[in-house]
């Protein structure tokens, strides 16, 4: 059976639409940052605070947000470790699992956050959905008011599937990393020798 090769649909952006879009993106994040309710983060920024390892889970690019906001704990000194890693440890009662899930139904991360709390551990998430499987397990819960990847019609915004959600997230990530960083007399100096250096 041979196959038929297509031509790629012609893409192109002019100046303008980089300008009309920027606004839009940049909009959006600050709107809906703005409706983030400050204690639920300090509460969870509070877990992080507490001794015990730091677990990080989550899929696709609200996995690679939260991989980022590991990378900043490591550097804080927290002992950091992505699920899924072969040289990740079984987590146990006193540690923190940090998930996110826009939906707060995605398997993987809710089966995780199951796994940790039969262990124990505590459960720090953040999600879109206030009601969803991933929030009632969490012990600290950050709402990020933005649509979910699959809410395509959603008038909260007009990007595309969940990205809004994972802006947010990654500014909500590095309002944690500097509001702790903030309440120590770490030099940034001192944090950087903490820095990969196998690159």
């Amino acid at each position: 059976m041979s196959s038929v090769a297509v031509a790629p649909r012609s893409v192109h952006s002019s100046a303008d639409d980089i300008v009309r879009n920027l606004s839009l993106v940049r909009d959006e994040i600050a709107d809906t940052a703005a409706k983030i309710d400050e204690h639920e983060v300090a509460g969870l920024a509070g877990h992080l605070s507490q001794n015990g390892r730091v677990f990080i889970a989550g899929a696709g690019r609200s996995g690679l947000v939260l991989r980022m906001a590991g990378m900043r704990l490591m550097h804080l000194g927290l002992t950091v470790h992505i699920v899924g890693d072969t040289t990740t440890p079984a987590i146990s009662a006193g540690d923190l699992l940090l998930v996110a899930s826009g939906s707060g139904t995605t398997a993987g991360v809710v089966k995780a956050a199951q796994t940790a709390a039969k262990a124990g551990a505590r459960i720090a998430a953040y999600t879109t959905n206030p009601v969803s499987p991933l929030a009632e397990l969490a012990d600290a819960l950050v709402i990020i008011p933005a649509a979910q990847k699959t809410d395509h019609g959603s008038n909260l915004s007009r990007q595309y599937s969940g990205s809004l959600f994972e802006q947010v997230l990654f500014l909500a990530t590095e309002a944690v990393f500097q509001s702790l960083w903030d309440n120590t007399d770490v030099p940034a100096e001192e944090l950087w020798l903490r820095h990969a250096n196998l690159e």
